[in-house]
């Protein structure tokens, strides 16, 4: 799979003063491609440890030009870059495709760690989870 593309449709009210996305807006659009394949893909695949037991440890967010509200979706990539024994990192890039010539708008990273819930403690990813997230890489 490698890459996952996201079609991510913009609200009226995510717009700020300004009349742009606002940045806080950006982790829900996030947030949605994460569960598209982290929850909805995996659990079509019968791994369902990653839609109920992942929290995210972390996010970085590069803005690298302003958005403004448009009816044509935002395509979000997704793609994992790094997998441990008890982590992943997801990466994405934001484009806006509203001018129809594509533009990089947002770069982000969001550290990802696997949580048993019943615990409520830290756990190791499994061989089955795993492979799904090495279908999930792209390092180039």
């Amino acid at each position: 799979m490698a890459r996952h593309s996201y079609l991510c449709s913009m609200r009226w009210a995510d717009m700020d003063a300004y009349g742009h996305i606002n940045n806080t807006v950006y982790l829900a659009y996030l947030e949605q491609a994460r569960i598209d394949v982290f929850f909805t893909k995996a659990r079509g695949e019968g791994v369902k440890g990653l839609a109920t037991g992942i929290v995210v440890a972390e996010h970085q967010i590069r803005y690298k030009r302003p958005i403004s509200f448009a009816p044509q979706p935002l395509r979000i990539e997704l793609w994992v870059s790094e997998i441990k024994a008890a982590s992943y990192t997801a990466d994405y890039e934001i484009w806006d495709e509203s001018t129809g010539t594509p533009l990089l708008a947002t770069t982000a990273r969001s550290l990802m760690v696997p949580f048993d819930m019943a615990a409520g403690r830290l756990r190791r990813l499994t061989a089955r989870e795993r492979t799904f997230l090495e279908d999930c890489r792209d390092d180039g």
